[in-house]
């Protein structure tokens, strides 16, 4: 199982209108650049609760998104050793101040907030109902591919979870082959780069010409979408939350 693909399930998340949770994400997204240390440690310990309920794993995360930790531990080290202030590494030609430590710290956890609310968002809700949202917010705009900015939205969608397992099973038939005791990193990179990359082309290839062969086009049936007295209430607790919070 990815964490990054959708999961069946009856939980008061997935039974939620998809609007209401693209609308909750913005606003939680807002309310986050302004949050404290507290408020977002409150937060993000929210969030890994609802992921765990979800059937999400703190471990799953760690493995799967380990490129993304290596983004926010490569933000928190340039926060750190270019904000002055107290030292609490001294490294002769450069610092690591507290003050730079405790921004770094804010802002990979805002970061990590937005992350794991857009991980909620794909698990809990199937690609074409995002793709149907998608249509329905850009509908009063004229002139605009709705429907085809959707299916690219949707492909996205079904790709990435698909890309991630090519990418281990390719890491995995390295392994047997022993390409991770040689000690050229640019010698690792290039036979993990090149089979990865033609078995994703092959597998976007393969999924065009299927497309093609059914006829597909851009205006299809989208899935029927409508509030409930739910979606309003989450809504509206969504919106005095973030006043509340951009207030203080």
């Amino acid at each position: 199982m990815n964490p990054l693909g959708y999961r069946a399930g009856s939980t008061f998340v997935h039974v939620l209108d998809v609007r209401i949770k693209f609308a909750v994400l913005l606003l939680v997204s807002l309310s986050v650049v302004n949050a404290g240390a507290l408020h977002l440690a409150a937060l993000l310990c929210g969030q890994m609760v609802l992921l765990a309920c979800l059937g999400i794993s703190f471990t799953s995360i760690l493995s799967d998104l380990r490129p993304l930790f290596v983004l926010l531990a490569l933000v928190f080290g340039v926060r750190g050793f270019t904000m002055p202030g107290e030292v609490l590494l001294d490294l002769h030609w450069v610092t690591f101040s507290r003050q730079g430590a405790a921004a770094g710290a804010l802002i990979v956890g805002r970061m990590l907030l937005v992350v794991l609310l857009g991980m909620t968002l794909v698990i809990t809700t199937r690609p074409t109902e995002i793709k149907a949202a998608v249509e329905w917010f850009l509908k009063p705009f004229p002139g605009i591919p709705r429907g085809r900015i959707g299916t690219m939205l949707g492909l996205l969608l079904r790709l990435i979870p698909l890309l991630t397992a090519q990418g281990g099973e390719t890491m995995d038939a390295q392994r047997a082959r022993g390409v991770e005791n040689r000690k050229n990193p640019i010698y690792r990179l290039t036979w993990f780069a090149i089979p990865f990359l033609r078995r994703s082309f092959a597998a976007v290839d393969r999924l065009s010409m299927a497309m093609e062969a059914r006829c597909y086009t851009d205006e299809r049936s989208a899935p029927p979408l409508s509030f409930a007295r739910r979606d309003w209430l989450v809504l509206t607790v969504g919106l005095f939350y973030t006043v509340i919070v951009l207030i203080i």
